[in-house]
């Protein structure tokens, strides 16, 4: 399905340039509209850590401005959660504010919305200033993949961009996107991080294995050395148990011994030669 945002022959394109932004510029500092919504961006971005997917080059931040310039006029958006593949660095002790892509870096090449209870525009394609955020990633900034999650009714919805149009893609018999950019699956999965259980979205592989959480990797790898620890354990045990029945050997070798010799003894007391005894 593609979600056509409004044309007209009388409004022209929009005139998108990429130019600094002023020091002074005050970016919007509105606050995140549920308390899901900072949970859910860090563990998308901390299952890539984990897997050793990200690399300093890359920009992968939640609630961060994403600027653009359209007919002279700045426009900044925040999405929940984005991906630019490159970045040019900033100069040593300054604070990455905000994002002006082509200017600072690559394009950005994923963003992610996640909707609240209240309309938020994440469909708005609104064609004039200030922009809705459909119409602002497909036609200025031009993301190849959006995703919409709705926690609240478990939808996830990826839309990419063929022809200058977003497509609704259809998802896996699993229930899982493929997204390109990051070679990874997506999709809802329901447990527990951090103390709070719920549905996340996730990340899979080509062959279907879950990209785990740090805090899962460090469970599985307590688990692991538990177990290394059990075995080692176990295998000490056993050489335990083997000694000692190698001392138990051993004492009923020396007292075998001394039995015969006692008894050869008491034979020579007798005046019996115990060399003649058959």
């Amino acid at each position: 399905m593609v979600l056509q945002t409004p044309t007209s022959t009388k409004r022209q394109k929009p005139l998108v340039t990429w130019e600094k932004l002023p020091d002074d510029f005050i970016l919007p500092d509105d606050p995140v509209e549920n308390i899901q919504q900072p949970p859910l961006a860090a563990a998308v971005t901390d299952a890539l850590g984990a897997a050793n997917r990200l690399n300093s080059q890359m920009l992968i931040a939640s609630n961060f401005g994403l600027v653009a310039t359209v007919n002279r006029r700045i426009v900044v958006k925040a999405p929940d959660w984005l991906y630019v593949p490159q970045v040019l660095p900033v100069a040593e002790g300054v604070i990455r504010r905000s994002y002006t892509p082509n200017r600072e870096g690559s394009p950005v090449e994923i963003v992610m919305e996640f909707l609240s209870e209240t309309e938020t525009g994440e469909y708005s394609v609104r064609p004039t200033f200030p922009y809705g955020k459909l119409y602002f990633y497909e036609q200025i900034l031009q993301v190849p993949t959006y995703v919409i999650f709705n926690p609240l009714e478990l939808i996830v919805e990826v839309r990419r961009l063929q022809d200058n149009r977003y497509v609704l893609q259809q998802p896996t018999g699993e229930g899982r996107y493929w997204i390109p950019e990051l070679g990874l699956f997506l999709g809802i999965w329901y447990g527990t991080r951090l103390g709070s259980t719920t549905h996340w979205l996730r990340w899979w592989d080509e062959s279907g294995n879950l990209l785990l959480w740090s805090a899962e990797q460090a469970e599985q790898e307590r688990q692991r050395a538990e177990q290394e620890r059990q075995r080692a354990e176990q295998e000490r045990q056993r050489a335990e148990q083997e000694r000692q029945r190698a001392d138990a050997m051993t004492n009923n070798l020396e007292e075998e011994r001394q039995r015969n010799q006692a008894l050869m003894a008491k034979l020579q007391e007798l005046g019996i030669d115990p060399n003649t005894l058959s």
